[in-house]
């Protein structure tokens, strides 16, 4: 027998395997619970044999990393930062206090938080040629390629960035991204309205600066409505990390190739693009609009559950979460707080029906199909405004804090190298090389 041990390992934590193919037998040790892939690599027909991998399209059963950062228990509806339950840091933290909190472990001192808010509210201001650059896109531009391209051009202005195993250009860097960001995400907006940019306000908070620079007009001093500044601050929370995303991923891979971080999270920004990544609200949105109004909900989940039409319940169900999603509870009672300075709507309505029909139903008890956070998130949004294609934005600020917290994080993980999976080779085998093109036939005549 092919044995595989692990130091001070019980003799229990281990998984034995048996080959037919060959009749050997291996012992693998179990670590947290889970194999490492590479101990695979000496199950072998033969001595040339690369060894057996582990095929898992993606990465639906895959740890590909160590991480302290956020904790989810799917099944029990558990979201955590560093320990912290998200509901707790919903209601009593602000952003900045969990941006610190996910990069360094803890919660920061009093005079630790003073810096660090210090330094990211006189870093806001971005180079006057980010602003031409951004001038130069249509007037119909989506706002996320915007915002992607500003993000991955900052490389250019911080080339000191590249220095990623520097601690001090670490942090300025993380500073920076944090700090500008907001205020890129803000000209985009201007930008496709057509309006002039607004510079930061640097004694507004952070929601508060932003919303300034997104709505300020005519007047000498912007004062932001406090419950869309606590709107802001809870949903910049809520979205601050999420474990290993598509996004956040991404971020890991390509910042594996220690690049600088500018263009990881460009990367990141360009993931959450997607629609089955950043676009979920979007998608709730469309629904609750085609569904029209409160009478139409029951046939159309009707529709929904024959599987006819195409129908999907959109903002219900999530890949993680197999009971109500932690956020969802946070943002309903959010966006009831936004309805009562905008008043209630036809489309909040539906939406509660939605809600009200779904949880009732063994149907979608039954596949674990409850709200996420995507179904309030857009109608608060909206009611507050911004138009559907800026919701990503939306989500892609607070994100930056988590995608730089896991970037800083693989990068000073020594079991941590370039990214590159491997793959199950499908095509041809090896074949000689025919000319196939006509000037080539008539050559050879």
């Amino acid at each position: 027998m092919s044995t595989t041990s692990t130091p001070g390992a019980s003799a229990t934590d281990t998984l034995d395997v048996r080959d037919n193919r060959t009749g050997k037998s291996y012992t693998i040790p179990i670590t947290d619970d889970t194999i490492r892939a590479a101990d695979l690599k000496q199950i072998k027909v033969n001595a040339d044999d690369f060894g057996m991998m582990a095929y898992d399209p993606a990465f639906m059963n895959t740890a590909s990393c160590r991480s302290a950062i956020t904790y989810i228990d799917g099944d029990k509806g558990i979201l955590r930062y560093r320990g912290y339950p998200i509901e707790q840091l919903a209601e009593q933290a602000s952003f900045l206090e969990v941006a610190w909190l996910l990069r360094h472990g803890e919660l920061p001192t009093q005079p630790e938080y003073d810096k660090w808010v210090h330094n990211i509210t006189f870093h806001t201001y971005v180079h006057e040629n980010i602003k031409r650059f951004l001038e130069g896109f249509r007037y119909d531009a989506h706002p996320m390629s915007m915002l992607g391209s500003a993000v991955a051009a900052l490389s250019s202005f911080y080339p000191e960035a590249r220095q990623i195993h520097d601690p001090e250009q670490r942090d300025i860097a993380i500073v920076r991204l944090l700090a500008k960001v907001p205020t890129i995400a803000a000209f985009c907006y201007r930008h496709v309205k057509g309006l002039p940019f607004v510079y930061p306000d640097n004694d507004l908070s952070y929601a508060g600066n932003f919303l300034s620079m997104i709505a300020r007009m005519s007047e000498s001093k912007y004062e932001p409505n406090p419950t869309f500044v606590r709107a802001i601050e809870v949903l910049f929370i809520l979205h601050a990390d999420h474990e290993q995303n598509c996004s956040t991923n991404a971020v890991r891979a390509v910042g594996s190739s220690q690049v600088d971080p500018f263009s990881a999270a460009a990367a990141g920004i360009m993931a959450l693009f997607g629609p089955l990544h950043g676009g979920a609200n979007e998608q709730v949105l469309r629904m609750i609009e085609k569904i029209g109004d409160v009478k139409n909900v029951k046939p159309f989940i009707d529709e929904v559950k024959s599987g006819k039409g195409g129908e999907r319940l959109m903002g219900f169900g999530h890949r993680v979460y197999k009971s109500y999603d932690p956020r969802a509870k946070i943002v309903k009672k959010l966006a009831y707080d936004v309805f009562k300075v905008v008043g209630m709507d036809r489309d909040l309505e539906i939406a509660l029906e939605l809600e009200r029909i779904a949880l009732e139903d063994d149907y979608f008890i039954g596949r674990k199909l409850y709200p996420n956070v995507d179904f309030y998130t857009g109608l608060i949004y909206r009611a507050m405004k911004f138009p559907t294609d800026y919701f990503t934005v939306l989500f892609a600020i607070p994100r930056m804090a988590g995608w730089l917290a896991q970037w800083e994080e693989m990068l000073l993980d020594k079991e941590q190298k370039i990214a590159r999976p491997r793959q199950i080779y499908t095509g041809s085998d090896e074949r000689p090389y025919q000319h196939t093109l006509d000037r080539y036939k008539r050559v050879s005549k």
